[in-house]
């Protein structure tokens, strides 16, 4: 009977921890789903402005940067940037009070209104990343109160993000296991698994089943047109290396008067940035604000019409957007650079479908950025419903994998994430 009786409370203690997991599945869905609607009435909210005068950024963008990066240092400290780095810092930490600075449900809710106000002011920026702190922040939260704790709680709440995210639930668990674990979890792989599931059952309840670009059916035979797969995974990669140090040299500061000069004035420094992107903006016909969907959507499906210019002009307002600090995430501005660089080589290979190139050129930068090769190309296959270039796909993000370590010899999220926990070892 005692053994029946251990048994028993054992079934019972994984029953309840799963159902916690669930539950707090469903509310990341739900809150992935509200900042998706509230980030693109933003993106809309900021063309209207643009719709009234093309100078008006000249303004609004700076202003804009400057206000959100005061209140990310003064109200919502921990909430900066993507976030990403943040989850990942919190969970190499045994410091309680370290994580609660990084994942807290203060920090997801200003999380959600600071990312709204930098793409209202027309940040090159997505709301990927801060998705997913803001899925960590809520299983964090309820992994304290929870009878059962486990570490597992905030790698859930990531992956889940990243599904709920994109309507990519395969993607957000490798995302989970290759990005934010770096290793595979058996005790918790079954419970990040079902709050995957929860999350995107939430989403598509409430918005419907979709694939984030559209389904394509583009191909890549074989043959003297994979010559692309090679160009764009090595400019991707290599552009995304570069993106990177040009993050970390925002994040750390340059060196000498001009990096004292960033740490000591952060919100100027942002509203300098904002002022790049603007320039930006204004020299790619408004083309580079926001989080670049409609034009990667548009090199998928075309006609592309953004111009040869689009691919660095883009480049360079996301890198300003992600340099400032400014709350906003690097997936999407990724896979729009990523997109404009394959629209780009797709016009060298007149034979090749253009839409396959543009898939390629989007898993080869964003591989570049966050050297996740697996997430890239699953991610990007799993947004477009396109199986038929799995294989072209894997062997651009390998490529561009080795072509980024080049220039930055650990991804953008890993790098960041180091930053922030040095920092916090700092004595003050």
């Amino acid at each position: 009977m005692p053994r029946i009786r251990h048994v028993s409370r054992e079934a019972g203690r994984r029953w309840l921890q799963r159902l916690v997991f669930i539950s707090g599945g469903l509310l990341v869905g739900a809150a992935a789903v509200l900042i998706a609607k509230l980030a693109d009435g933003a993106q809309y909210g900021f063309r209207q402005i643009f719709a009234i005068s093309p100078y008006l950024p000249l303004i609004v963008t700076p202003g804009g940067f400057w206000l959100a990066r005061w209140a990310s240092v003064r109200l919502v400290p921990g909430s900066q940037g993507s976030g990403i780095p943040q989850v990942i810092a919190a969970r190499q930490s045994q410091d309680e009070g370290f994580r609660r600075s990084l994942v807290s449900m203060r920090i997801a809710l200003g999380k959600i209104a600071l990312v709204t106000l930098a793409l209202f002011c027309g940040a090159s920026s997505g709301r990927e990343g801060p998705t997913v702190q803001i899925g960590a922040s809520i299983m964090y939260a309820i992994g304290r109160f929870a009878p059962y704790r486990q570490p597992g709680f905030m790698l859930a709440g990531s992956a889940a993000g990243v599904a709920a995210a994109f309507n990519t639930p395969l993607a957000g668990i490798v995302f989970g296991i290759e990005e934010m674990s770096r290793a595979f979890e058996t005790r918790t792989s079954g419970l990040i698994i079902g709050t995957v599931i929860a999350a995107g059952l939430t989403s598509l309840a409430l918005v419907g089943n979709y694939a984030y670009f559209g389904f394509t059916a583009a191909r890549l035979p074989l043959g003297s047109d994979w010559a692309a797969i090679f160009l764009c995974a090595v400019v991707g990669g290599l552009a995304g290396g570069l993106f990177s140090r040009l993050v970390i040299l925002g994040a750390c500061g340059a060196p000498g008067r001009a990096g004292r000069w960033m740490k000591a004035h952060p919100a100027l420094f942002a509203a300098l940035c904002g002022l790049g992107v603007a320039l930006c903006g204004l020299a790619s016909d408004g083309a580079v604000f926001g989080a670049g969907y409609e034009q990667a959507r548009a090199a998928i499906h075309g006609p592309h019409e953004a111009g040869w210019a689009f691919t660095p002009l883009k480049f360079l307002a996301s890198a300003f957007s992600a340099m400032s600090g400014v709350p906003g995430g690097v997936f999407a501005p990724s896979l729009s650079i990523g997109a404009g660089l394959g629209a780009d080589v797709a016009q060298l290979f007149p034979s090749a479908s253009p839409g396959a190139i543009a898939l390629i050129g989007m898993v080869s930068v964003l591989t570049g950025v966050v050297q996740a090769p697996i997430t890239a190309f699953v991610i990007v296959s799993e947004m477009t419903g396109n199986h038929e270039l799995i294989i072209p796909l894997m062997l651009a993000a390998i490529v561009s994998d080795g072509a980024s370590k080049l220039v930055m010899k650990q991804g953008l999220y890993h790098a960041l994430a180091h930053e922030i926990a040095a920092s916090a070892a700092k004595p003050s």
